[in-house]
């Protein structure tokens, strides 16, 4: 029985766990928010248990804490819209004690300093072509990445439409997989500070997109028309930055790779947050 490999966008899931678990778990004193903790492995344990026929193997990866630098060197505002205060440092100050959880319970995970986590989740579905890979991530950034062996998972979405495939991007956007930076390069990308070309939406680039074209493609195909192609043209050399940015890297020098075994069975929640003495 072939084991599916689960890579888990770790920072993402933690932020989701941190601002939107159903309610807050606090210590047994009131004094010590526990939410970003005991919420990090109950989503990835009902995740495990309801989405994957068979246990996989799962490796949660993190953001490295200068894994933005070399898109920043190439563009100052990117992400530069995530502003570092009280409220948004939360996930980073539970991120020790997952860790800690991790290891307690087998679960592989890494961090590699300079690199953030698309870019290494990449590299490891590169370097795992011959099993079913699944990205658990509401990082649509992820779609570039879809094929018949690749998938997203989706958690926050409504059950039915958690499991992404080519298909359900191709339905959904009007672009394919491949076409996705192009696609995010000219509509814009607000999570990643990606402005896109103005007046250009999401239903314009598909249009312009349409029949598998990429940016190289659009000043041959007669499409850029009017205003919006004249703003598109203006502003090509800043599209084609932004699509550099929003590409994944598959060569990152990674520490560990998948062994195809399956993962150890994450126990309640609650049971890991004993094990921690976080109670």
């Amino acid at each position: 029985m072939e084991v599916p490999l689960l890579l888990v966008d770790g920072h993402n899931l933690l932020w989701r766990a941190t601002f939107g678990f159903p309610a807050p778990i606090r210590s047994r004193d009131k004094t010590r928010d526990l939410t970003g903790v005991f919420g990090f492995f109950a989503l990835l344990r009902v995740a495990i248990r309801d989405e994957l026929p068979h246990p996989p193997e799962v490796i949660v990866v993190f953001d490295g804490e200068y894994g933005s630098a070399a898109r920043q060197d190439a563009d100052a505002a990117y992400k530069a819209n995530r502003v570092a205060d009280e409220t948004t440092l939360k996930p980073i100050r539970a991120l020790p004690d997952v860790k800690r959880g991790l290891d307690a319970y087998g679960i592989a995970w890494m961090e590699i300093d300079d690199a953030e986590a698309d870019d290494v989740i990449a590299t490891l579905v590169h370097h795992s072509v011959a099993r079913k890979r699944l990205i658990m991530s509401a990082d649509r950034d992820f779609y570039q990445l879809l094929t018949d062996d690749v998938h997203v998972l989706n958690t926050a979405m409504h059950p039915g439409k958690r499991d992404i495939g080519p298909a359900q991007v191709i339905d959904r956007y009007g672009v394919t997989p491949a076409q996705w930076p192009c696609f995010r390069a000219l509509c814009g990308d607000p999570s990643d500070n990606i402005p896109g070309v103005h007046g250009i939406g999401p239903t314009t680039a598909a249009r312009l997109l349409a029949g598998g074209l990429a940016l190289e493609d659009l000043h041959a195909s007669g499409r850029l028309t009017g205003a919006k192609g004249t703003r598109i043209s203006e502003a090509f050399d800043q599209v084609l930055a932004w699509r550099a940015l929003i590409r994944t890297q598959t060569d990152v020098a990674v520490p560990y790779r998948p062994t195809g075994n399956p993962s150890p069975e994450l126990p309640k929640p609650a049971e890991i947050t004993e094990k921690l003495e976080l109670w």
